[in-house]
């Protein structure tokens, strides 16, 4: 049986194709191992990091040097007293030593007092040690699944028992895994009020690492793979776009492979066209690694940073903040050159979709009216008509349609996109391009091989109409387009609709700008 793309759960080299999560981390960890550091790995999910564990556990044992130890602390999720949290804590590390066959399987949990929970982690540890005949190395999976005072007793036991390793036999290396750097873990278990003498309980990590995404050259050596085993191979366009769309996430590269491979096409050759058609059954299908991402959004302190990601509001995203810091181990976001801006093309747009998701259900049901015949002549879209259309649904309904948003200030640009997402479900796409800091957010709907470039604004001062024609010139320019809109939308309360509605043409170097008001 040929190997497959992965997307349920840890890759091995067997069942999958895979490029190795040891490609960019191997010298480092091993470097931090061979001299006893103990070191934290995060990474948002879905980017190997359990992968990575199992190759590392393995590779440990290989070089016959130590004992690994893979251990995941998923189940203890919720968990926060510690009383509670310490024992399951050691029955999970008692069970991953009988499942990964270590030696004294059953001496791990041999005369430990469970009720003494501030001690009984660092003891069940120093024991165990002192029986073995080399140095062990823990690798602890999804550390960020503990929580409150949990957390912080077992962070606190293990830099205890690594303070006086010397003379009490402890874990000679550590490594600490899950989504959140431990760094950030203090605002989330204890309040801003209480201290505990250090930034952290866990002070003694000597590195801090993350998993980076595929190169452009590491996805096309992973398809490659399939390549070789079947023969079907993906043109090198393909490859790219799948790259750019994705900008690497590991899931989402092997996702769409897995989609052409197994439901779109039988050919010899995966072409672009194929790699979009998944991309599009990929963002409506909402697989659970999207849906419990895109979850997230409804956390008041995602909203704090995606919201002017998506409006493009200047000066309102601190990097230093636990949000932002938040937002970006997720996987929602990346800092591009010092430009916030969504993660990759393909979460942009599935963030959009689900934050506007009930507006388009609304919009269906509310009748025959907002459909792509009525907009189309010629096979051209009739963006004007559309967006005249738009204008008297916004000032009829805006009003009650906002008040729905957690992301208040970003609903005029999420209703509009609904209603473009509505016309176009008929066929089409949009592509969006948002980031904070650039006070516009840019969209191109594309219909039968045409492009149709639109930018979104708030008005927020006068030169917003200045401006926004200068920014959708120039992003006129880069898709080659000789006609674009601009809609700008004014919150000002004292400002009537007759003023706000209007529409109005611009022409420079002989390119046209549609102005249109709300």
């Amino acid at each position: 049986m040929n190997r497959r793309f992965n997307i349920t759960g840890p890759c091995n080299p067997k069942d999958h194709y895979m490029v190795s999560p040891f490609r960019h981390l191997w010298d480092e960890i091993n470097s931090l191992i061979s001299v006893g550091e103990y070191f934290v790995i995060h990474a948002a999910r879905q980017t190997g990091k359990t992968t990575l564990l199992m190759e590392l556990d393995s590779a440990i044992h290989s070089a016959g040097r130590y004992y690994g130890l893979y251990c995941s602390l998923e189940g203890l999720e919720g968990i926060k007293n510690a009383a509670e949290g310490i024992p399951a804590i050691i029955k999970s590390v008692n069970s991953a030593i009988g499942d990964f066959g270590l030696p004294n399987a059953g001496s791990f949990m041999e005369g430990i007092d469970l009720s003494d929970y501030t001690n009984a982690l660092r003891r069940s540890l120093s024991l165990y040690c002192r029986g073995l005949d080399k140095p062990l190395v823990p690798l602890f999976d999804e550390v960020d699944c503990l929580s409150g005072q949990t957390l912080i007793s077992f962070l606190r036991q293990l830099r205890n028992g690594f303070v006086t390793r010397s003379k009490i036999p402890f874990p000679h290396s550590v490594a600490l895994v899950g989504m959140r750097n431990i760094r950030d873990y203090r605002d989330e278990y204890r309040s801003p009020k209480e201290t505990l003498g250090d930034a952290s309980p866990y002070n003694i990590a000597k590195a801090y690492m993350t998993m980076n995404n595929f190169t452009l050259d590491e996805v096309s050596e992973l398809y490659a793979q399939h390549t070789r085993e079947t023969g079907q191979a993906f043109e090198g366009t393909a490859a790219e776009l799948a790259w750019r769309q994705t900008q690497g996430q590991p899931w989402l590269v092997n996702a769409i492979a897995c989609e052409i491979v197994e439901k779109i096409t039988g050919s010899e050759t995966v072409t672009p066209e194929m790699v979009s058609q998944a991309i599009h059954s990929i963002e409506t299908k909402r697989a659970p690694h999207i849906d419990s991402l895109m979850a997230r959004l409804h956390e008041e302190r995602v909203r704090r940073v995606i919201e002017p990601v998506i409006i493009g509001k200047e000066g309102v995203i601190n990097r230093f903040s636990d949000d932002y810091g938040y937002a970006k181990d997720l996987g929602l976001i990346r800092d591009d050159n010092g430009t916030v801006e969504p993660a990759n093309p393909i979460y942009a747009d599935i963030m959009v979709r689900t934050l506007n998701a009930d507006t388009q259900y609304e919009l269906a049901a509310a009748g025959p009216q907002y459909q792509l015949p009525r907009y189309m002549a010629g096979g051209v879209m009739d963006m004007d008509c559309l967006l005249k259309d738009f204008q008297a649904f916004w000032r009829e309904n805006s009003g009650i349609w906002t008040e729905r948003y957690e992301y208040k200030e970003a609903a005029p640009q999420l209703i509009l996109q609904a209603f473009l997402q509505r016309v176009l479900n008929g066929g089409g796409r949009i592509t969006r391009e948002m980031a904070a800091a650039t006070g516009r957010a840019d969209l191109c709907v594309e219909y039968n091989e045409k492009r149709y470039p639109m930018e979104m604004k708030i008005r927020r001062t006068d030169k917003a109409y200045e401006d926004g024609v200068k920014q959708i010139l120039g992003y006129m320019d880069i898709l080659g387009c000789d006609k674009g809109w601009l809609v700008v939308f004014d919150n000002r309360k004292n400002t009537s609709w007759d003023e706000r509605i209007f529409n109005r043409r611009v022409i420079s170097d002989g390119k046209t700008v549609m102005i249109y008001g709300c």
